[in-house]
């Protein structure tokens, strides 16, 4: 488990600087990074930042979280995260980026300082990644977050979208599901909602480590972002 933000490749893209962590990052240390970066980006002192991590398992609180929605508090450790939304759950074989923008200026089809915007490129970051792997990522009214329907009629979740923005700095982001163990989602209500399921890339028949998830990310950064 790695107990500080150590960094296997940085590099500048779309005028942003990204950071891919390797092995897992202790949710409380990825906390305290972004309130750093976010304060000196807002200060001038940093470049904008998206960072790439995986989780141990644990189940992170949003703002509109219902205590009832914690299903399982017992099964792995619980954090308030600070960000809007509900119950999410991070662990090994999810992708979380973490998104620290300076919402001040615009960036590429996202407006200055609109916050709905964002949220909507974040999730067509997401669709764009996932038409790579042959998968059609899909987004719902009322339901923030990226959706997938399966041939049997289901509706499943396959990317989680949360964020906070602190005096117009992004921070938080979202999850992806590449090959994470689906069974732990069952300790929540996954972001609320009870009458859907959760899916992953490997749950859908794709092949793909999370390097090639990562590359896409990178590839697909532009076409939202700028």
């Amino acid at each position: 488990m790695i107990s500080g933000p150590a960094i296997s490749e940085k590099m500048k893209e779309n005028q942003a600087t990204w950071e891919v962590s390797p092995g897992l990052t202790d949710y409380d240390i990825a906390i305290a990074r972004m309130q750093e970066r976010i304060a000196a980006i807002r200060e001038g002192r940093a470049e904008e930042l998206v960072w790439l991590v995986q989780h141990p398992p644990l189940y992170t609180e949003g703002t509109s979280a219902k205590a009832a929605d914690l299903q399982d508090p017992t099964r792995f450790p619980t954090f308030k995260a600070g960000r809007g939304g509900q119950w999410t759950y991070h662990g090994p074989g999810q992708r979380v980026a973490y998104v620290m923008l300076d919402l001040t200026r615009a960036h590429g089809s996202v407006q200055a300082r609109d916050v709905r915007c964002f949220v909507a490129g974040l999730e067509r970051w997401v669709i764009e990644t996932l038409k790579e792997f042959g998968v059609k990522g899909e987004i719902r009214k009322g339901r923030v977050g990226i959706w997938v329907d399966r041939p049997d009629g289901r509706e499943e979740k396959i990317g989680a979208i949360g964020v906070r923005v602190s005096r117009w700095v992004t921070w938080h982001g979202l999850a992806l599901n590449v090959a994470p163990d689906l069974s732990h989602f069952s300790g929540i209500v996954p972001c609320g909602i009870a009458e859907h399921g959760v899916t992953s890339l490997q749950a859908l028949g794709v092949q793909a480590g999370m390097s090639d998830v990562d590359a896409a990310l990178k590839r697909n950064w532009g076409k939202v972002f700028g």
